[in-house]
């Protein structure tokens, strides 16, 4: 009889300890798939704000270039138009030399 109590404890201490070990791995592969589950959340937050940064970034940049554009064209259309006057000038006593040489030649060579 002692015997068999003996085994029975044994057994007894034998699946105590496998249950409580099931419920450490258990509790394990829990604790461990909640920890990949916040290291998850936190990716996607992180990736979340760096594209927004970047689409912020990108919209800064853009407006920049906008700006920088918008002036460039003002200051070639300025440009444009200050060549332009100078060159219908340079075009008009052009004409008008030519003009009066023709007059000059005319007469003279009559």
């Amino acid at each position: 009889m002692k015997k068999t109590i003996s085994i029975l404890a044994i057994l007894m201490i034998t699946f105590s300890a496998n249950a409580q070990e099931k419920q450490t791995v258990k509790e394990t592969v829990k604790k461990d798939a909640q920890a990949v589950g916040n290291a998850a959340k936190k990716g996607a937050n992180a990736t979340e704000k760096g594209v927004q940064k970047g689409a912020k970034w990108t919209g800064k940049t853009a407006k920049k270039g906008a700006k920088a554009t918008e002036k460039g064209i003002k200051q070639g259309a300025k440009w444009t138009g200050k060549t332009a006057k100078k060159g219908a000038k340079a075009v008009e006593k052009t004409y008008q030399d030519v003009k009066t040489d023709i007059k000059n030649n005319f007469f003279f060579q009559a």
